[in-house]
């Protein structure tokens, strides 16, 4: 143990209805003459055989600053009691209110808490924050959405994204996981049939609500940002599908948030690529002791928006570094827009009053977006989008001549164009791209929307006969194109396997001279330095039984027509060097679709081992996905092992109606 700190894992917190909470605790050593600040982060993946290393990166600084950190497994994960009901649920968000309120009561506590995390503990930070909890003071949330219906793993902009069932499958398999026999005894066989029994497909759920309705409103605090009661630090990354929630957060709260937004991907930012990184603990440690201590640490007088520009980065097999700068802005407003559209020769330009080339056609073919990565970004390896001239066969696209001068651009672009289709909808997929002079394409930001949804994501309805004026926003950018490259607009029909395609495909009709592409300007700005931690290997390294293994490959079928968009990751078996618990996922997908839209198909397996010496458990998943021109089809299976023996199998199956999806 730390002289300035203790870290325990035998308390458990206890709810009003007799459910036990497994907590990890970090608490600095002023605590037993002193109460002190605390921070909670409230997660399903499991403190123990799952965030340990970040969490071990992060509450110890924490402690010797003389805050308590206090990392809870939520209902039916980890080694807490009871099963899960879903994501974001009513009773999620209640217990953790009660949590929150068990924190503030302790001795050692201040009575003022913070909330923070990354992803699910993002969105349920800033969730918990709007039901207006007395204890809690502050939030700190990373790649988060405020709109759980657009800028989510579910759905975007009324589009399907694949990673829906990608999800679901990997939902199903952290929930099939055994709690730990050392830490919670004899009862570790009894919690793990039960959640083995009683675990839902979230899959099933979330495609009963194609559209967005209340399901998705709860959870989303831009239903309400007027009513966000604290202070909220917003980090997100560009290299992330969860790009857009700083902006948004200071556009609808701007009293209250302020936004980070780096070239960073799916990770806390002390620790994340592309580099560079952020000093996340210094950070993190100003904010706390401002508004759960209230001391002057400046965290108040933040500037309202921190974003790193991109400047021509490539794409790579590991982006490790990105070049660009980063800004400051102290008080957001609405940029300035540079408007391009297409002129009579088919090149874009600056100006609104383009000629167009006529109406063109567009039905891209249906595997189109191989290089688009992956809405959720872990590595930054192929996970992110690759050279734009892959998919650029099957896209529509229109450049620029070379730029005489920089243009750099930071916000949400906006297009608007006329479009008609054949059938009742279509999808349109939108890329802003960075042409370099030898012809490498960079994407920039993208954005795609189901045409069906371009009036209202609640009620959509069917393309009318005839033209339709169209406005999409696209996720926001922070880029600089410099001079001598070229800005590409490229338009395709599909974009798989990121979204799933219309059950007909029918292709559109564009008209060339409506097309109007606003991209948000810089504007007037600070050059600033973002502190890099000084460490530049924060996290712990874990002894391995079994090395970790990654691929991603795709596989086109010359006599069958089908193209495979083939996954698989081996976390290696981990070791523990505290509890000795030892751990190992492997996840395989299979992503495969032919010249018929309704051969798409998605089939996710998984499997994860929590064992010791003489003890082991194990778990098998599978999730698929198919479906016809009416309807999806779904199906699961989860299998427990104990010992190598079979102790409980499960299986779930639906056919569910499209919903213009």
């Amino acid at each position: 143990m730390s002289e300035t700190h203790t870290v325990s894992e035998e308390i458990w917190i206890p709810l009003k209805d007799g459910t036990k909470l497994a907590t990890r605790i970090w608490m600095p050593a002023c605590a037993a003459d002193t109460p002190v600040p605390t921070v909670l982060e409230y997660l399903p993946y499991r403190k123990r055989g799952g965030t340990d290393p970040r969490d071990e990166s992060t509450y110890p600084v924490f402690a010797e600053a003389g805050i308590a950190g206090v990392r809870v497994d939520i209902r039916g994960s980890g080694e807490s009691d009871g099963v899960i009901d879903g994501e974001y649920t009513p009773r999620e968000l209640s217990d953790a209110c009660e949590v929150l309120d068990w924190i503030a009561a302790q001795p050692w506590s201040n009575g003022n808490v913070g909330m923070m995390g990354i992803s699910w503990g993002g969105f349920n930070c800033l969730q918990v924050a709007a039901l207006k909890p007395e204890p809690l003071k502050a939030v700190i949330s990373i790649a988060s959405t405020v709109d759980r219906y657009n800028d989510d793993i579910h759905y975007k902009n009324g589009t399907h994204l694949s990673a829906q069932l990608s999800w679901a499958g990997t939902m199903l398999a952290y929930q099939s996981r055994s709690p730990d026999k050392a830490l919670v005894g004899d009862s570790w066989r009894e919690m793990w049939l039960e959640r083995l029994k009683d675990e839902p497909f979230f899959m099933e759920e979330w495609l009963s609500h194609q559209r967005r309705d209340a399901f998705w409103e709860h959870g989303s605090i831009c239903e309400d940002f007027e009513g966000f009661p604290v202070p909220a630090l917003v980090i997100a990354g560009w290299a992330d599908g969860y790009r857009n929630t700083p902006l948004k957060a200071i556009e609808g709260m701007p009293a209250t948030a302020k936004a980070m937004i780096g070239p960073w991907i799916h990770k806390y930012p002390h620790f994340a690529w592309p580099k560079p990184r952020a000093d996340f603990h210094a950070e993190a440690i100003a904010w706390w002791k401002k508004w759960l201590s209230d001391e002057d640490t400046g965290a108040e007088a933040l500037p309202q928006m921190r974003a790193y520009i991109l400047d021509a980065p490539r794409p790579a097999a590991w982006r490790d570094r990105d070049p660009g700068y980063w800004v400051a802005k102290a008080h957001w407003s609405t940029p300035s827009e540079d408007v391009f559209s297409v002129g009579g020769t088919g090149a874009l330009a600056r100006g609104a009053d383009g000629a167009g080339v006529g109406d063109l056609f567009l039905r891209s073919p249906l595997d189109t977006g191989i290089a688009a990565g992956e809405w959720f970004t872990l590595k930054p390896d192929a996970e992110i989008a690759g050279d734009q001239r892959i998919d650029n066969g099957g896209s529509l696209c229109f450049e620029t001549a070379p730029l005489e001068a920089e243009a750099v651009y930071l916000g949400a672009p906006k297009l608007t164009l006329n479009v008609a289709c054949a059938a009742d909808w279509e999808n349109l997929a939108v890329r802003i791209i960075d042409v370099h002079p030898d012809g490498t394409e960079t994407r920039a930001c993208y954005g795609v929307l189901n045409l069906a949804h371009r009036d209202s994501y609640a009620e959509p309805k069917a393309m009318p006969e005839g033209m339709a004026e169209v406005t999409m926003q696209l996720d926001a950018m922070g880029y600089r194109f410099a001079p001598g490259h070229r800005i590409k607009l490229a338009l395709s029909t599909s974009y798989w396997p990121l979204i799933l395609p219309s059950p007909e495909a029918p292709g559109l009709v564009i008209d060339t001279s409506s097309i109007h592409l606003a991209l948000p300007e810089l504007g007037a700005h600070e050059r600033i330095t973002v502190p890099e931690p000084e460490n530049p290997s924060p996290l712990p390294v874990y002894e391995m039984l079994a090395e970790a293994e990654t691929r991603r490959t795709v596989v086109r079928d010359q006599m069958s027509g089908l193209t495979h968009y083939r996954i698989y990751e081996d976390t290696g078996l981990e070791v523990h060097p505290t509890s000795g618990l030892q751990s190992q996922e492997i996840r395989n997908e299979d992503w495969s679709i032919g010249t018929d839209p309704t051969s798409s198909r998605g089939e996710i397996d998984w499997e994860i081992r929590v064992q010791r010496p003489g003890w082991e458990t194990r778990s098998t998943c599978r999730a698929l996905m198919t479906c016809t021109k009416t309807h999806w089809q779904i199906s699961a299976e989860v299998v427990g092992y104990e010992d190598g023996t079979e102790v409980h199998r499960k299986s779930f199956a639906q056919e569910i109606p499209r919903d213009f999806m």
